[in-house]
């Protein structure tokens, strides 16, 4: 018996995906590191299946939603916004989003190609001789994973640092290589079941804050002869900022 591919959750795939174009790449790989931000659904039982195979995934934010559904518009995968309310005295929004069962397999294989194509070339870095649309890549995919860490993750702000705590490993890689590739230094330092990847207070936070923030429309990095395609039109421009802390990731 085989599982059918996973809904809004960690793609797993046996073969090397096809790469992207690198617009795309953009904008699947900032999808990718979203959903690794995420816990599973609350939804999920307690004996339910791997997280990878959950049927959806859920914010606590707005922002956070409403980037994650443009990315997928962007991407030409249609997605399901829900919003549920919930608590006592205090009252808070989930907000969840599902693909349709038949956009599933195209959903699977396009974040999967983004976070491996993405990963590699922000880790491995542009190398020397590097043209400067592959430098600009590799910059833009740097912004893009402080931005999703800045919107799902955990947020760990004190006097003197602005953190995000993580459970993914892999993740927290990739955000402290993108500190460097920004210029900035930052610390990464295990917890209690997470991780906390920190900048000092200051210049470097202000320069991690300018560089995760939102922008409408993809960066001009298109390799020559490089055409956009678009998929639904965004429904809000609500996320254009950083709001405060989300919920924790650990």
């Amino acid at each position: 018996m085989t599982h059918e591919p996973a809904v809004l959750d960690r793609p797993h795939t046996p073969t090397t995906p096809s790469p992207l174009g690198w617009l795309t790449l953009g904008d699947a790989f900032e999808a990718a590191c979203l959903l690794r931000c995420t816990p599973p659904p609350t939804a999920a039982r307690p004996n339910a299946v791997r997280a990878e195979h959950t049927a959806g995934v859920e914010f606590n934010r707005e922002d956070a939603a409403q980037r994650m559904r443009q990315l997928l518009n962007r991407l030409e995968i249609p997605v399901t916004h829900e919003v549920a309310v919930g608590g006592l005295r205090r009252r808070y929004e989930l907000h969840r989003l599902w693909v349709p069962r038949e956009h599933q397999g195209a959903y699977t294989r396009m974040l999967d190609a983004g976070w491996w194509q993405g990963r590699r070339e922000l880790l491995g870095g542009p190398l020397p001789g590097a043209s400067p649309a592959r430098r600009r890549l590799v910059t833009r995919l740097a912004e893009a994973a402080w931005r999703s860490a800045l919107l799902a993750a955990g947020r760990h702000v004190r006097r003197h640092i602005l953190g995000v705590r993580l459970t993914d490993r892999e993740l927290a890689a990739v955000l402290i290589r993108g500190a460097a590739v920004l210029d900035v230094p930052a610390r990464l330092r295990p917890g209690t079941g997470c991780f906390l990847v920190s900048v000092a207070d200051g210049p470097d936070r202000q320069r991690i804050l300018r560089s995760a923030a939102l922008e409408p429309a993809r960066g001009p990095m298109a390799e020559p002869g490089t055409t956009t395609t678009r998929g639904v039109t965004p429904t809000s421009a609500r996320g254009a900022g950083l709001a405060p802390a989300g919920r924790a990731a650990c």
